[in-house]
């Protein structure tokens, strides 16, 4: 599986159902959420005004995506909502390695880029560093309607995890 076969297989509207262990607080969150993914063009503003914060030729992205959500968590009463462009950008000498820029990150909410790579099995992981912290991600696919996600929220040095989090995911036939 390539990263535009993997974008392709993503697109559509999920539940999810989160559990999250936030060892910093000892406190488990639940979290049900709704996602969607959409494909965006190449030629999309916000994926050019993204290539450009990091000075990325928008002619070598591949399958860029808006990834939308709401949910609700056990631990907050608030609704949980959000909006991120993602955009891929494959390494032109290893296929299955590149990069996927972040309009938001995962574990600060500013723009990110982190490493992605797809294994042999189809599974994808990411692993962005930030500013105070770092995150990797596995995201892979039991079926073609199920996916599961874990996160790891690390120290920025990479050494502890203060979060770590499963989903599973199921797409809704809308």
């Amino acid at each position: 599986m390539d990263i535009t076969e993997f974008v392709a297989n993503s697109i559509g509207h999920w539940r999810s159902q989160r559990s999250a262990h936030h060892l910093a607080f000892s406190h488990f969150e639940a979290v049900q959420s709704e996602i969607d993914i959409v494909s965006l063009s190449c030629d999309d503003p916000a994926v050019i005004d993204l290539c450009k914060t990091y000075d990325i030729d928008a002619q070598t992205v591949v399958s860029p995506f808006r990834m939308s959500w709401s949910g609700q968590s056990d631990w907050d009463e608030s609704e949980i909502t959000g909006s991120c462009v993602l955009v891929p950008v494959p390494d032109p000498t290893r296929p299955h390695r590149g990069k996927l820029l972040r309009d938001q990150g995962y574990a600060e909410t500013i723009a990110a880029a982190g490493d992605y790579t797809l294994t042999e099995d189809g599974t994808f992981i990411l692993t962005t560093t930030y500013d105070r912290a770092a995150a990797e991600e596995k995201i892979w696919f039991v079926n073609p309607n199920v996916r599961c996600r874990v996160s790891l929220i690390k120290t920025s040095a990479g050494t502890g995890v203060v979060t770590a989090s499963f989903s599973s995911e199921i797409r809704q036939n809308i």
